[in-house]
């Protein structure tokens, strides 16, 4: 696939990084209705946690297949596709009082945002020439991102408030919204064939390689200490839901104001550097949990927590993406993006049921971190010896 250099519709950022806000609103939407929904549906913490981390395990277990599919059947048919029937399982799963029904809806929806989700970085990747312009694009699309998870905290408080069904069928009416205009501004498959099949080459790309790791163990390890610290808040101290969303909002909240300046970071400092720092100042956060795990002023225990788990983000979420999508030729970006984010969706997949299994998952937590900045320093060193070579 050749990289584009011609001008692109004006509509098509806001689509696809519409469909990313949307993509992150599910992660976090649901976080603070699990509480509730386990004790209506009568159902324990490790199983109740499969409305997250199932979106996640049916977003990596659908992303090696999208390729194909795209191949396949266009990916613009594929896109639209995904979205009827994400809006269709949404509806399933708020009209549904199973929690295996619930489940399953959640899965489908994780298998519909691996058809969608990737393409937004392929589309940036290819037809947003290298530079200023792709690095402002992904910016973007980062922003979204940061902003949906966010905004999916906020709307749970209002929609909890009038059941946790709502918080199920919110996002059906909003994916009809994107499916219109991905129809008026997605363009055709014009641009020639597509890579359907994962070369052994990527899996030896040492820079692809350690961005998924870095990706898969900052997503895992943010995800499960949130919903272990929303846990103890509601069960243990009985913390209502608005309560334990303004006290989260330090966790998500400066990704969202700082992102749109990661261009300008990457520009000046280099992802590597970037990825090391927030592996680094993440692991620093999640260590001082494990060993505060149940402090009893939020000042002075939890907040600090937050911020040192967010300033992470805030340092290698979009330097991570665009680490990514410039470790391989335009023409492989169809199989390695998809390639990447199936690592970002295995951290949540494998890290979280584990973390709510356990007694106490603050180790684990500790652990994947670990993992995370090992592999950021092995992008670091790399760096070193390809300027010393």
């Amino acid at each position: 696939m050749a990289e584009r250099t011609t001008r692109t519709p004006w509509g098509l950022l806001p689509v696809l990084s519409g469909n990313m806000i949307l993509d992150a609103i599910e992660v976090s939407i649901v976080l603070l209705a699990l509480p509730a929904i386990a004790s209506d549906l009568d159902s324990p913490l490790w199983m109740t946690q499969w409305l997250m981390s199932g979106f996640a395990l049916g977003f990596a277990a659908m992303l090696p297949a999208g390729p194909m599919l795209a191949a396949r059947c266009g990916r613009r048919r594929t896109y639209l596709g995904a979205l009827v029937v994400f809006v269709l399982a949404s509806l399933l799963g708020g009209l549904s009082g199973s929690i295996a029904v619930l489940i399953a809806a959640r899965v489908v929806k994780g298998c519909c945002a691996a058809l969608t989700a990737p393409a937004g970085l392929v589309v940036i990747g290819t037809v947003f020439p290298e530079g200023p312009r792709r690095r402002r694009a992904v910016a973007i699309y980062s922003m979204f991102g940061a902003a949906g998870f966010t905004a999916g905290l906020l709307l749970s408080v209002l929609l909890l408030a009038a059941g946790w069904r709502w918080v199920f069928l919110f996002p059906a009416p909003v994916a009809l919204v994107l499916l219109v205009a991905a129809w008026r501004t997605l363009p055709g498959d014009d641009d020639g064939p597509v890579a359907v099949r994962i070369p052994f080459s990527l899996l030896r790309n040492g820079s692809l390689v350690r961005s998924a790791i870095g990706a898969a163990t900052l997503n895992g390890a943010y995800v499960s200490l949130l919903v272990l610290i929303s846990w103890r808040l509601s069960g243990v101290r009985d913390w209502p839901a608005w309560q334990i969303a303004l006290g989260l909002l330090p966790a998500c909240v400066p990704l969202l104001v700082l992102v749109p300046f990661s261009g300008a970071l990457v520009a000046r400092f280099g992802t590597a550097r970037l990825v090391a720092a927030g592996a680094v100042v993440t692991l620093a956060g999640e260590l001082l949990y494990l060993a505060r795990p149940s402090p009893e002023a939020y000042l002075t225990g939890l907040l600090p927590v937050f911020l040192l788990v967010e300033a992470g983000f805030v340092l290698s979420f979009a330097a991570l993406n665009m680490q990514a999508v410039s470790a391989v030729a335009a023409e492989l970006r169809p199989v390695s993006v998809p390639l990447y984010q199936t690592g970002v969706q295995l951290g949540g997949v494998l890290l979280l049921p584990l973390v709510t299994w356990q007694a106490d998952g603050s180790p684990l937590i500790v652990a994947a971190g670990l993992i995370g900045a090992v592999a950021a320093f092995g992008g670091t060193r790399a760096g070193r010896r390809k300027v010393l070579s």
